[in-house]
């Protein structure tokens, strides 16, 4: 038995992959707890797409971020990755200040806001652990002085550890 769930509330219209194009889609997160991911990333406003489930062996849920072009899925026999190894996913925001604080407000345990003051930008490893020895572990408190493009940022993990990077971009370099 198999049963569909597909929201279509707020989804917004894409154009059609064009020949010579490749548009990520859908990232897919190991999860340990399906139930536990869909209550987190409900709560962080992000819409369900859909969800599939094939008897007790097969669960598959997608959400995806406002204003997102891509998904993420994550289920029950999707991947055989291990819950939380996905990290440095980054989701640009117009304000992180205000992106930070909307989300401590929904209960979720994030970074202060942080920039990187070699001007490279920042890799880190789950909140507030950084790479030593990668030449981007130079993370300084606050937005960036200079409120420079890609360079203020925030992180946060789901409940398995999956990390994610809110990465403050109010103009995007040159032919992106």
């Amino acid at each position: 038995m198999s049963s569909v769930d597909v929201v279509n509330e707020n989804a917004a219209a894409s154009p059609p992959v064009q020949p010579g194009e490749m548009k990520l889609e859908a990232v897919i997160l190991p999860v340990a707890d399906v139930e536990r991911a869909k209550e987190f990333y409900s709560r962080l406003g992000w819409r369900l797409d859909a969800e599939l489930e094939v008897g007790d062996d097969f669960h598959l849920v997608q959400y995806t971020p406002p204003g997102s072009g891509c998904s993420i899925q994550f289920g029950k026999n999707l991947t055989a990755a291990e819950p939380g190894c996905i990290g440095d996913l980054h989701l640009a925001v117009a304000d992180v200040v205000a992106a930070r604080e909307d989300l401590a407000a929904r209960g979720v345990e994030i970074s202060e806001v942080y920039h990187c003051s070699n001007g490279l930008g920042c890799r880190y490893r789950g909140i507030g652990e950084l790479l030593p020895g990668s030449g981007f572990d130079s993370r300084e408190s606050g937005p960036d002085p200079e409120n420079s493009n890609y360079n203020s940022f925030a992180s946060f993990s789901d409940p398995d550890g999956n990390g994610w990077v809110l990465q403050e971009i109010s103009e995007r370099l040159p032919g992106r």
